[in-house]
């Protein structure tokens, strides 16, 4: 009797470790092939959303980069452009190419409402420059006195728009943020509007050298002492006839060019303004 009801709990207890055994295999062999099938599900879902809410789960990835931007490292040099666009803006983009460049452009609505320059700003665009706002007038009284500056940017950018397809959010404040936007509440109103403001760290004084451009070139080589310039020039002749040898000298020192992107924006105006 012993012997037997041995047997049958020896027998149990195989039958209990074999369902035990059973059961682990199967949760395993079930997790490894069903995995996949998520991928492949989540694949195919992604396939079949709606044009409107891929647009919408692309933009988010920006803001993710915007959060995490920083300055550039190493020597970083931005070469920009106001008061275009203008008869010369294709022969500086000429130039630009030549020497595998890229620039920011500050453009004024005014002049972009000028349908003779229109193709070179969407050519500035689709060859990876940049064009920001520097307002539709130019006009100290009314942008600062009269308060017009978000307005007329705002306007500035939309013309920008109809144009290229891009929404740009830097502007550069004509005169520069010092004294324009000396004004706490005039800064506010910019950081409600969502736009930033960039000035520079060298003033070429190009726009003064129409008779010396050389001149331009000796004053941006005496004013380039940081890793990282963003160098102020304006769409006239003595520009142009030096962009090379502007070009060459920040080669020759080291310096890459940089083009200002909206999602990897670093604050620099003359205000240490962080929101801006």
């Amino acid at each position: 009797m012993k012997t037997n009801t041995s047997r049958k709990t020896i027998t149990k207890s195989w039958i209990i470790i074999g369902i035990v055994l059973t059961t682990i295999l199967m949760f395993y062999m079930r997790e490894k092939f069903e995995a996949p099938s998520v991928k492949i599900i989540a694949t195919e879902q992604s396939k079949q959303i709606a044009p409107k809410e891929q647009s919408e789960v692309i933009k988010e990835e920006p803001e993710i980069e915007k959060k995490l931007s920083i300055r550039p490292l190493g020597k970083v040099v931005y070469l920009t452009f106001d008061d275009g666009p203008s008869q010369l803006t294709g022969q500086f983009l000429d130039v630009l190419k030549e020497h595998d460049v890229k620039a920011t452009f500050f453009m004024q609505g005014a002049n972009l409402q000028n349908k003779n320059f229109q193709d070179n700003v969407r050519r500035a665009t689709s060859e990876g420059h940049y064009v920001g706002a520097h307002s539709m007038t130019h006009n100290s009284k009314r942008l600062y006195t009269e308060g017009k500056f978000v307005e007329e940017m705002n306007e500035t950018i939309a013309i920008i728009h109809e144009i290229t397809g891009e929404n740009p959010k830097l502007i550069r404040a004509p005169y520069g943020s010092v004294p324009g936007l000396d004004n706490e509440q005039l800064r506010n109103q910019i950081v409600e509007a969502n736009i930033k403001v960039w000035d520079w760290t060298i003033d070429s004084l190009d726009w003064k050298l129409k008779n010396n451009p050389y001149q331009i070139v000796e004053n941006i080589r005496n004013g380039t002492t940081r890793d990282i310039e963003v160098v102020l020039m304006h769409e006239v002749r003595q520009t142009l006839q030096v962009l090379p040898n502007i070009i060459s000298f920040y080669k020759e020192r080291g310096y890459k060019f940089g083009v200002y992107n909206d999602f990897l924006h670093f604050p620099l105006n003359f205000h240490n303004d962080k929101r801006l």
